[in-house]
């Protein structure tokens, strides 16, 4: 049901502008799909709509554009090649020793990345540890790191 209907709130958008989500709501409806307004909200914000100027000087929903590489790779390479002095593992934890200050920068952004198997992340001054679920996960994760350098 809401993969079909996220479809045909892409369509609708790319065949019309679409101002409010009233008229999403009345231009689905017309479609034949049903939508509550607190469902539409919710699919706004999962499929990323926002409204930019159009063409015509009005607002209109369209899908925001994302980084062609939106993965946590990339950012876990962009985080370490600014902060990483050197790092290592020591069973089923990972030792990130980063610039002064960095530490719980680094942590903040690994954290956001939901990276499998990561437990958790402790951040001093410049030492962060990553507790992985096991021996075996902080060691790819390791080997993941050091292929970045």
């Amino acid at each position: 049901m809401k993969p079909g209907r996220q479809s045909v709130i892409l369509e609708i958008i790319s065949e019309r502008d679409i101002e409010t989500q009233h008229q999403l709501m009345r231009a689905l409806a017309e479609r034949g799909v049903k939508s509550t307004q607190a469902t539409l909200s919710r699919d706004i914000k999962d499929m990323r709509l926002v409204k930019e100027l159009g063409p015509k000087g009005n607002y209109r929903y369209v899908q925001a554009a994302r980084p062609e590489q939106d993965n946590s790779s990339q950012k876990l390479k962009t985080i370490l090649k600014e902060s990483l002095i050197s790092f290592d593992v020591a069973q089923n934890l990972l030792v990130i020793k980063t610039l002064p200050g960095l530490a719980s920068a680094a942590c903040s952004a690994i954290d956001g990345m939901h990276i499998e198997n990561l437990v958790g992340t402790l951040a001093g001054d410049d030492t962060a540890f990553l507790a992985m679920r096991d021996s075996e996960s902080a060691l790819r994760f390791y080997h993941e790191i050091e292929t970045i350098f």
